[in-house]
């Protein structure tokens, strides 16, 4: 069997994550979660507990914030589908970190490389924050291009990819670009 990676990015509050638990709910019995966020503050602590709860029962959940890569690699032949929720947040940790863009490239076509051979159905949760204005500072315009690079490549080598706008999910490969009817519950 082949294994797919999907990728499912948008705006925030789109439809992409509610989207990308019910793809994963049609594609295996056996279903992780991995997390990216780190609870800085009371409100991301409030934030994670209900995202939790709303996959309790359905989804194991692992933590990951930072290798992200090395994490998936020890999941492989445990789940059926993999949600990796959200790639954003991962590179967001690493820059803040103090990790360059280079070495985040590299962590990325790792990731990617990964996902390739892993034993399950991996699908990434991304934002799509290429679309604004351009940031004020020097940091968010180097997330913003780490962002942008890191969908370059992980779309080239994606089974799927699927682009959530104004509550709408396109599917944007494979082609015809397609409006897909079955979203999920609102986030």
């Amino acid at each position: 069997m082949r294994f797919e990676l999907i990728l499912v990015g948008g705006g925030v509050r789109s439809g992409k994550s509610a989207f990308a638990l019910s793809l994963a709910r049609r594609l295996g019995g056996r279903r992780a979660f991995v997390a990216t966020a780190q609870p800085f503050d009371d409100e991301m602590r409030e934030r994670i507990a209900a995202h939790r709860a709303e996959r309790e029962g359905d989804f194991s959940t692992v933590e990951a914030p930072l290798d992200l890569p090395s994490v998936l690699q020890t999941l492989s032949g445990a789940p059926d589908v993999v949600v990796v929720d959200c790639l954003t947040l991962w590179l967001s940790n690493l820059l803040l970190r103090g990790d360059r863009p280079e070495s985040i490239t590299l962590e990325v076509l790792r990731l990617a490389d990964v996902l390739r051979a892993s034993s399950f159905h991996a699908i990434l949760v991304t934002n799509e924050v290429g679309m604004g204005v351009v940031p004020e500072s020097a940091l968010g315009r180097a997330f913003r291009d780490v962002a942008g690079r890191a969908h370059q490549v992980l779309a080239r080598r994606a089974d799927r990819v699927f682009l959530a706008a104004l509550g709408c999910i396109l599917q944007l490969r494979p082609a015809p670009l397609t409006l897909v009817t079955d979203v999920g519950e609102p986030e």
